[in-house]
């Protein structure tokens, strides 16, 4: 029992661990991709959001960022804003970022929302 114990929480620990580095490059692609307009801490207030005609997503509001699946933050990413019916300023960066990226950046996202500090 304690053997199968201590490979659950090994496991536990890899998972996390793994988790852990997707939020660590998410929040460098974010920074790369993202900030400009999202802002540097998620809120909308990057510096092209004045100079939008629709002001960009917060990414802290943790109830509207809950409403969207993770599987819609991906299809968003990769195919930009027009893809789930929102602002079509929101590009596609699919030709930009790999698949693994772009988890990794949806991963972070949902740090950014929904993670107690």
């Amino acid at each position: 029992m304690k053997i199968v114990f201590g490979i659950l929480m090994f496991a536990i620990a890899l998972t996390h661990h793994a988790y852990a580095q997707e939020q660590s490059e998410g929040a460098i692609l974010y920074n790369l991709y993202c900030t400009q307009c999202h802002g540097v801490n998620g809120n909308g207030n990057g510096v092209n959001a004045p100079h939008m005609s629709v002001q960009p997503r917060s990414h802290i509001e943790r109830e509207e960022m809950m409403a969207r699946s993770d599987d819609e933050l991906f299809k968003v990413i990769e195919q930009g804003g027009k893809s789930i019916d929102k602002s079509n300023l929101m590009p596609a960066w699919g030709d930009n970022l790999s698949d693994s990226e772009i988890t990794q950046l949806v991963a972070y996202l949902r740090s950014l929302c929904c993670e107690e500090n």
